[in-house]
C-alpha cells in the first residue's frame, strides 16, 4: 500500500512529532460553530489524532464519532474527552474501509486526506459520500502544500499531500456533490502552510 502506515503514525505519536496539530480545536472550526453554519447534528470526524475537534463538538451538542486507525490517537482522543468530561464514540479503524452502522449528517475532514497517499483518494473520497446521508455536508480544509519536487519533478511528496483544488474538483465532481463558488477562507496552518476551507453538499 502506497503511503504511510498505522505504525508511521503510531511512531510520530510516540515521538510527539505532531507539528499538524494545535494544541487545541481548529480555529476554522470554531468560527464554523460560533456563527451558527454548523449546528449540532451526527458528524464524523475522520483522522481525529488528539481529538481536539472531537471533544469541542460533543461539548457543543453534537453526537460525535472520532475516526483514527493509529492506537495512539484513540488514545488521545478518549482521555481528552474523558478529562473535558464530553461524550464521543471514538473509533479505530481504517477510515478506507470504514463501515458505520448509519449514516451521518455531516462530516468534518480537516486532516485525514492530506494524510492518505493519492494513490488512496478515489477511495476515500468515495467513502465520504457513503458515510453521509443525501443532503448532508461535508465541512473541509484542503491543505495547500505544493513542495518544488511536486511542481518541478512531478513526484508525490507528503505527507501532509497537496491537495490541489482541481485535483479535488475532479475527486468530488459536481454531479455529486455541490460546489460553493470561491474565492474559499484561506486558513493558516501550524506548519507555516494554509488550508481552503468550504462547505460541500452530497447531492
Amino acid at each position: 500500500m502506497a503511503g504511510p502506515t498505522a505504525d508511521f503514525w503510531q511512531e510520530k505519536f510516540n515521538k510527539n512529532e505532531i507539528a499538524w496539530d494545535r494544541g487545541a480545536a481548529s480555529p476554522q472550526l470554531l468560527a464554523w460553530l460560533d456563527s451558527g453554519a454548523l449546528q449540532p447534528c451526527r458528524i464524523l470526524v475522520p483522522g481525529c489524532g488528539s481529538g481536539w475537534e472531537v471533544a469541542e463538538l460533543a461539548r457543543r451538542g453534537f453526537e460525535v464519532v472520532g475516526l483514527d486507525y493509529t492506537e495512539a490517537a484513540v488514545a488521545r482522543t478518549q482521555a481528552l474527552c474523558a478529562e473535558q468530561g464530553v461524550k464521543a464514540e471514538v473509533v479505530q479503524a481504517d477510515a478506507l474501509t470504514y463501515a458505520p452502522s448509519a449514516p451521518f449528517d455531516a462530516i468534518y475532514e480537516q486532516t485525514c486526506l492530506c494524510a492518505i497517499h493519492p494513490d488512496h483518494w478515489q477511495t476515500y473520497t468515495a467513502q465520504m459520500q457513503r458515510w453521509l446521508k443525501p443532503g448532508g455536508q461535508l465541512w473541509v480544509l484542503f491543505m495547500q502544500m505544493l513542495h518544488p519536487a511536486a511542481s518541478e519533478e512531478g513526484r508525490v511528496y507528503g505527507p501532509p499531500y497537496h491537495c490541489d483544488i482541481n485535483a479535488m474538483r475532479a475527486l468530488l465532481p459536481a454531479f455529486l456533490w455541490d460546489w460553493p463558488k470561491p474565492p474559499y477562507a484561506k486558513v493558516m496552518h501550524p506548519t507555516l502552510q494554509h488550508e481552503l476551507a468550504l462547505t460541500l453538499t452530497r447531492r
